[in-house]
Parts: structure tokens; sequence; C-alpha cells
């Protein structure tokens, strides 16, 4: 018996592929099969399953399904004769099954194995070689609907992750043939996958294919420029001047990652030379990801739609706006984790502290010297004056791609400096105010963040106190859902102190008043 997810969702058991049901009911299994282990909230299933076309008894409708499913459970254990079940798990339903006979869960397992084999080489490549070799195609593919896309977007870095660490295994080992077949396979997929064309590209070169590896590269770089409006980042270059010289490309032996030899691709990268003859810093200041980060889906599009619409004729900037402790620094923090990928030359970051209470507001110059000093300038190299500052400032930033997110902007004025003068780089900015003077001098793209609705404030706290506790007191959760009004912060606040506190029931915590009013 065998739950596969890796691929079109389907459940086999005594050999056979069984029939799921309807779309609707598909997710709902999707749902369980991907939560194994736990119970998935009633809320939270049902928040799956309408997406944005909610019936009009949803817990009926969800029930309906529940119904079918273990009916369908009911045939898949007379075929096979093994433990699967649907059960009630409070105000929830959890799925009772071995979950190494889920696909998914079995290519994690197999991955963290091969993480704690990263001395011993065989064994490494071989479970990696099996986790990788569980894909089948996308995974939950067909499948309609946000909660599979976001599934899916995660899950596509899961893979290309593990693949890209199979293939340095392969190659480690001295083995290059079954890195060249899947890699081809695979990047007519993900051709902007620049981790996988880079390993492509060191297998080809390791086979004495030095032509066709460079033809790789002349396609990769085509592809980026085409969808992307920039160059590659700065493996591939490396890499392919390592090529073109013919440099080794091998890799040292019995390292855990593995260690970089002097020759290795993996090695330091060295960018090409800074306006004073030094070496290019590659600064990466995003703070952490907010933990628990929950719903926003429809905001994530949007923001992807402005990434991917842009053509490069000029600067791209994003602006989130909303009220106090709406989350638009988390979001903007997520977002800026998802596509830091695409900008090759580093993040920078800085809080303008455009609100704080004590009125110490960052002025531009303070940010343009910080960001200066991040990218490598000796400070006798800083020009005294804001204007010079700002000049130096887009003169490194004119050829390089680059994410820049300024965050608790206070007004346009404050923004204006930081800004890179040519295309090629992002920049995010987030404040309480709609900066129209941004959008329109600019043509900043606005995007005004509203409070999470219930659905996602109850993810939330499900991701930050665990579904048990949640589906412990359904009422009160609903109280702190509405006395928070959908703001993350409030609700982060709260969950934060019951946390600390796991022996008080979520009652106690609601009926104190001080907590919430506090949030």
């Amino acid at each position: 018996m065998e739950f596969r997810l890796l691929g079109a969702l389907e459940l086999v058991a005594g050999g056979r592929n069984l029939d799921l049901g309807p779309a609707k009911q598909r997710i709902l299994f999707a749902s369980l099969a991907v939560d194994a282990g736990h119970p998935v909230a009633t809320e939270t299933l049902i928040d799956r399953i309408r997406d944005d076309a909610p019936p009009r008894e949803p817990r009926k409708v969800l029930h309906t399904y529940v119904a079918r499913s273990r009916r369908v459970l009911e045939q898949a254990r007379h075929l096979d004769n093994g433990q699967i079940a649907l059960e009630r798990r409070a105000d929830g339903y959890q799925l009772i099954m071995d979950i190494d006979r889920i696909d998914l869960h079995r290519f994690r397992r197999l991955v963290e194995q091969a993480r704690a084999h990263h001395r011993r080489r065989p064994e490494r490549a071989a479970l990696l070689g099996e986790a990788v070799g569980l894909w089948r195609a996308s995974p939950l593919d067909g499948m309609a609907g946000g909660w599979a896309a976001r599934v899916r977007e995660g899950l596509r870095q899961q893979r290309l992750g593990a693949v890209t660490d199979w293939a340095e295994a392969e190659l480690d080992l001295g083995r290059h043939s079954p890195v060249i077949e899947r890699l081809e396979e695979l990047i007519v997929h993900y051709p902007l996958a620049e981790s996988l064309v880079a390993r492509l590209i060191q297998a080809l070169s390791l086979a004495g294919r030095g032509a066709e590896a460079l033809e790789v590269y002349a396609r990769a770089c085509r592809r980026i420029a085409d969808e992307l409006g920039a160059q590659p980042g700065p493996e591939l270059r490396s890499l392919h001047t390592a090529v073109l010289r013919g440099e080794a490309v091998t890799l040292a032996a019995g390292a855990p990652d593995p260690a970089p030899t002097v020759s290795s691709v993996r090695r330091p990268v060295r960018q090409p030379p800074d306006i004073d003859g030094s070496e290019r810093p590659q600064p990466a200041q995003l703070p952490a990801q907010v933990p628990a980060f929950a719903g926003r889906t429809g905001y994530l599009k949007r923001l992807n739609d402005t990434l991917g619409s842009d053509d490069q004729v000029r600067l791209r900037v994003s602006l989130i706006a909303g009220i106090a402790g709406v989350g638009k620094t988390a979001l903007a923090m997520h977002w800026a984790h998802r596509v830091r990928h695409r900008f090759g030359d580093g993040q920078l970051y800085v809080n303008l502290r455009g609100f704080d209470p004590s009125g110490s507001c960052v002025a531009a110059a303070e940010a343009l010297t910080g960001f200066l000093d991040a990218l490598g300038v000796p400070p006798d190299r800083v020009p005294p004056d804001p204007d010079g500052q700002a000049g130096l400032y887009r003169s490194l930033l004119a050829d390089r791609r680059m994410l820049v997110v300024l965050d608790n902007a206070r007004d346009a004025e404050q923004v204006r400096p930081l800004l890179p003068g040519a295309p090629g780089c992002l920049v995010v900015v987030t404040s309480r105010s709609r900066l129209s003077g941004l959008v329109a001098a600019e043509g900043a793209h606005p995007l005004r963040l509203d409070p999470l609705s219930d659905a996602e404030a109850r993810e939330l706290l499900v991701h930050r106190l665990g579904p048990a506790r949640v589906a412990a007191e359904p009422q009160v959760v609903n109280e702190i859902i509405a006395r928070c009004a959908g703001l993350p912060l409030a609700l982060v606040i709260v969950a934060a102190r019951a946390a600390t506190h796991p022996e008080f029931p979520l009652t106690a915590l609601a009926g104190s008043g001080g907590a919430l009013t506090t949030a």
C-alpha cells in the first residue's frame, strides 16, 4: 500500500490505483497525507477544500467527503491488509498510516539520513539517489487551488535541493554519466534553477565534453536574460570561466558537503573587482523569516506578478503599506527570502524606524553609510556629503542584481536616496503610509495589506501552538481571533503568552483580559 504525492495524487493498494473521487475530495486526501502523523483541524481542512468558492454548508460538505474517503480507505485495507484509516481527533481528522508508505515522508526521511551519512560518500549518494527517484512529476500534479499551489512551490525547493546534493555526491564519486542524464531531463522543467545548471556544466566538463558544457551555459544565459532580464549568478559565471580556461572542476574527497579544492567550482566565488580594484563582497543582510508565517496567498501572488512582469526598462519597487501590526515586515521578509535566489549579488536591509516611538528615525545618509560599508567601501572612500554617498551607492549597484529591503519607511524623501539608479535591482519598501509620491514619481507598485482572515488567523495559531491545543478550545480560539482583529502582531503576542504557560487552558488566557488588551 502506498500514498503517492510526488506527482499526481495516487493511492495504490493490492497493485491497484484506487479512485479517490472528485477534485475537492482529492484535496482532503492530499491534506491528510501531507500532514500525516498529525491531526488537521476541521477549519483548516474546510479552508483548503473551499479555496475561493466556499460551499453553503462547509462542515456538512466536509463530513460528506470524510464519509466517502473512509469507504475508499476501507477498500484499500481489504485489498492490501495494511493499516490505514481516517480518525476523528478533537476538532479535526488524522490519517492513520505508516508514513514511510507516503512517498513525500519517505523522501524527507531519506534526505535526513543522507545528511547524517555526510562522511560516508557511497551511502550518502545511495540515499539521495533513492530520495530523488521517488519523484514522478510536479507534486500534487494537476490539483487546483491555492493550498495545493503553496505545497507544490515548497516541495519544488526541497526537490531541487535534494537533486543538487545528489549530483554533488555522485560527482564526488566520479560518476558523471547518471548526473548528466538526470539533469538534462530535469532542467527542461526547471531551466532557471542555476544550481542544477551548474552541476550539469560540471558533470559535462568532467566527462570531457567541454563544448557541450559551454553550450549549456549559453542556453542558461539566454533563458535568464529573456525571462528575468538578468545575468547568471556568480557561481555560474565562475564556473564558465573555469571551463573556458580548462581548469579542473573536481571535488575534494571525503568532505561533508563536499569541501572545495582550490580549483573546485564550489570555491568562494571571486566576483569582478570593485571600483577601487578590490573584490566585491556579497552582502546577505536579510533578517530571518518570521516563524509560522500563515496565509497571504493573494498578496504573494501579486508580488510575484510584479516581479515576473518587469521588462527591465526601469527600477522595480514594491511598496507594502498597512496599519501597525498588520504584518508588513513579515510579508516582506517571507517574500524576500522566496525570491532572493534571483538576485545573485546579494541582499541589503535596513530598518528605517520611520514610526519609532522614540522619534529616532534613521536618516537616509546613515542608511547609505551602512550600505556602502556592506558593499566593501573603506571608510576613507565614503564621500562626506549625502549626494556623493548616494552617487557612489548607485554606481556600485549599476551592474549588479541585488535585493534591497527598506523596512518601516516614514516618507518618500527618506526612501529616494536609497533607490538604485539602474534596472536589475528589486527594492521592497514597507510603511504605515501610502507613500503616494513614491508611486507617482518612481513607479512603485503599491500593495495595501489588510488584516488576516479568520481562517488565516487560525492557521497562524495552529502553527504557533499546535493543532491539538487550538482544536481543544475552538470557541476560545474564535474569541481570541475576534479580539485580535486579524492583526498578526496581536495574535503572535497572545500565542507567545500561551506557549510560555502550556499548563493553562486558553480559556484562562482569554479570560484574563490583560493579555489581549496588551496585544
